[in-house]
């Protein structure tokens, strides 16, 4: 007896499949027989993936700045685990886990290498705020929370101190068993390349696709041979896409010459949700089909490759064993106006409509599930 049967869900690639559930865990795929508690007939009209993972969202609720509920961002927008990127420092990340206990969707942290976080847009001015004892403790109180820590490296948050404070967030991450470190890059200095050198195997560019001077693009559209070098290394490009960090233009450029992301992520929080250019993790999504990308493609940067690249080793994907996470969706194929950062825009002819979320085998039906109909019974 399984907990829960999704049967004849359609695959990135096409295919169908039924998936049962016993115990918060994906326990038979296929030909599913047998019976559960709770079934689903997806009767082959609807989409189903590892569940969606948003690799940098702000959701600490406290934040004065970057702030947002994390089921807003989460089950009801059909991503099942979302990943704070660096909303929070040693001194409230405590706080921060405590509120997120409640949540229906499973949320993890990438701790500020500034104690206080984001409270103010210049954390990393002032070498004082960053603590590694600080750091080490809070990692070592939260080691299934904290995976792994973020540094905010562009000319207004670092100020006078250029690329100190990567030096030293390189030395954190040493000093804690090489957790996953998070780059946000943006206007210089410092500059890209001196960025890009510091960085190793595993290590997250994030914003990569973003419109500024100092972006992963010549002026001539190549590659910066730094960030060629990094990509060489294993460093690994999130998209990261915010109020003010992705381009159109950038990442058709860069795609077509195969610079494609690791992870597709928002960056999202409550004034870009609702005023957009963000909105949705799925209409992020639902832009790189514009810029070339293919549906299992832009699928496996929201699952396999994220739960790679933050070392979540039991979600991502679909696999007996795995954690039963999963999102059911759509592929509406109608036009949509999409904007950038740069407030440029695109006619998209798809949009990915996520209309249900299972996390641990429990149910929630999205927003866009609730306003469809979809699974009323």
């Amino acid at each position: 007896m399984f907990d829960l049967i999704i049967r004849r869900a359609r695959l990135s690639d096409g295919s169908l499949t039924d998936i049962a559930v016993r115990d918060g865990k994906i326990a038979a795929l296929g030909e599913v027989e047998g019976s559960a508690t709770q079934e689903r007939d997806l009767a082959g009209r609807y989409w189903l993936s590892a569940g969606w993972i948003d690799s940098h969202v702000h959701c600490y609720p406290k934040s004065p700045i970057y702030h947002d509920e994390a089921d807003k961002i989460g089950v009801e927008t059909g991503v099942t685990t979302v990943v704070d990127a660096g909303s929070t420092g040693a001194d409230d990340v405590d706080e921060f886990y405590q509120l997120t206990r409640s949540a229906s969707t499973q949320v993890y942290a990438l701790l500020n290498i500034a104690r206080t976080g984001i409270l103010t847009q210049n954390e990393l001015a002032d070498m004082n705020q960053i603590d590694k004892v600080g750091v080490r403790d809070a990692v070592q109180r939260l080691p299934g929370f904290i995976i792994g820590i973020k540094a905010r490296i562009s000319s207004s948050v670092v100020e006078a101190n250029g690329i100190k404070p990567l030096v030293r967030a390189k030395e954190i991450q040493h000093e804690n068993g090489d957790l996953p470190l998070m780059v946000h890059i943006g206007n210089n200095p410092p500059d890209l390349d001196e960025i890009a050198d510091l960085l190793s195997s595993g290590d997250i560019i994030t914003h990569c696709y973003n419109g500024k001077p100092n972006r992963i693009l010549t002026p001539a559209g190549e590659l910066r041979a730094s960030v060629t070098r990094a990509l060489q290394r294993g460093v690994r490009l999130d998209v990261g896409h915010g109020t003010a960090s992705f381009s159109f233009e950038v990442a058709r450029v860069a795609i077509a010459q195969g610079i494609l992301p690791h992870t597709i992520s928002s960056d999202i929080y409550c004034r870009n949700r609702i005023n957009g250019p963000v909105y949705t993790l799925a209409h992020v999504m639902s832009k790189f089909f514009s810029v070339g990308m293919t549906l299992p493609q832009i699928i496996d940067c929201v699952t396999v490759s994220a739960a790679e690249g933050l070392r979540l080793h039991d979600k991502g994907r679909l696999e007996v064993g795995y954690d039963a996470d999963l999102t059911i969706f759509d592929v509406k194929e109608e036009t949509c106006l999409f904007t950038d950062s740069e407030g440029q825009s695109v006619a998209g002819e798809k949009q990915l409509m996520p209309l249900a979320a299972v996390v641990g085998g429990r149910w929630f039906i999205t927003d866009e599930g609730k306003k469809h109909h979809v699974f009323d019974l």
